[in-house]
């Protein structure tokens, strides 16, 4: 994740005090944070998911990449300071080396779910309760359709408008 750093020098710092909300779940900013220190917190509806420490941590990639509403909330759980990117699009297509690092990360996260749900297929397969859907649940989500993209040029017209 420190790579990621490397790539933040046209990022805004910014010191976010321990309590103060960076993203709020359901808002859509268009903004990535890069964590530089401190301690955030991940949280989806009431529950901590995931707390954040390690420098060049990123927040608000998914959102801003699927250009869809951000899907938690993240807190600051002690005294931290981030990079912010306001125009996240903008940036990603000026740092196309941050964007590789990004669907790294990305790529990485869904083998560790599709390993975890794989394991799970195989513990339960065949038992009749609810825990022997995750095949279909796999199967699903492999078959997903990809969104809308239309990869072009700021100068080329979205046909989608």
């Amino acid at each position: 994740m420190r790579a990621v750093l490397d790539y933040c020098t046209g990022g805004i710092q910014r010191a976010v005090p321990a309590g103060t909300l960076v993203l709020h779940e359901g808002s859509k900013t268009g903004h990535l944070f890069v964590l530089l220190e401190g301690r955030l917190e991940v949280i989806k509806g009431d529950s901590v998911v995931a707390v954040l420490s390690e420098p060049g941590a990123m927040l608000g990639e998914m959102s801003v990449l699927l250009d869809q509403p951000h899907t938690a909330t993240v807190r600051a759980a002690a005294d931290s300071v981030v990079y912010e990117f306001d125009d996240a699009a903008a940036f990603l297509r000026d740092q196309p080396a941050m964007a590789l690092l990004i669907a790294r990360l990305l790529a990485q996260r869904l083998n560790v779910a599709n390993t975890y749900l794989a394991d799970l297929m195989h513990q339960y397969a065949g038992q009749g309760n609810h825990l022997s859907m995750v095949g279909e649940l796999l199967q699903s989500m492999i078959n997903l359709p990809p969104s809308q993209v239309s990869p072009g040029s700021d100068r080329q017209s979205d046909p989608r408008i």
